[in-house]
């Protein structure tokens, strides 16, 4: 007998934790028999819950729209040179390749919240991208997936309140953990992206 695996309809989720604390964690593949659920080696299911959406297609737009085209609003530079709010895709969230890699370096290739150098590795926003954080290296640190994920959008102060961080923290070399108490300290003097708009308005 088959095992009752919980279905959801996607309003029981809060849609805005996709893409944030709900991250794409491996991939299904499917024959008319069996379907295969592939997990990243990073993140084991573990003792997680098995939930099925039974999604529509305009649930699927919504997904979609959350996931990839997700708008927030940033700060811009105005004609008149004030600082005006304007609204931004996620999927303008790029880091360039040579700005991580000059992070995952300068972090010594390890998780700077756990210490993991045995995972594959992420950059996290120090201040929340959504927040209006750069992609800069003072704003970036290496983070693994779980990690990256965990944090989502929480603060640096409630991020290093949560359990995970203040459990894990203990495996790390005091000077890393010294570091980290360092970067609440530099949060004012990370500058907020904005953005100029050219004359076409873009």
């Amino acid at each position: 007998m088959k095992p009752e695996i919980p279905r959801w309809a996607l309003e029981q989720l809060n849609l805005l934790d996709l893409g944030n604390t709900i991250q794409v964690s491996g991939v299904i593949y499917a024959d008319d028999e069996v379907v295969y659920l592939c997990m990243m080696p990073e993140e084991p299911i573990g003792d997680r819950v098995l939930r099925v959406l039974d999604l529509s297609q305009e649930d699927w737009k919504k997904i979609i729209r959350q996931t990839d085209l997700i708008e927030t609003e940033v700060l811009e530079n105005a004609p008149d040179g004030k600082l005006a709010k304007i609204i931004v895709r996620k999927s303008t969230r790029q880091i360039e390749q040579g700005i991580s890699w000059a992070v995952f370096r300068r972090d010594g290739f390890k998780c700077r919240y756990c210490g993991a150098d045995d995972v594959p590795l992420t950059v996290d926003h120090v201040i929340p991208w959504e927040a209006g954080g750069p992609s800069t290296e003072e704003n970036l640190v290496a983070a693994c997936r779980r990690c990256n994920k965990t944090k989502g959008k929480l603060t640096l102060p409630e991020w290093f309140q949560h359990r995970r961080y203040r459990e894990m923290s203990q495996k790390l070399a005091p000077v890393v953990r010294n570091r980290n108490e360092e970067l609440l300290n530099s949060l004012g003097s990370i500058p907020l992206r904005t953005h100029s708009r050219g004359r076409n308005g873009r």
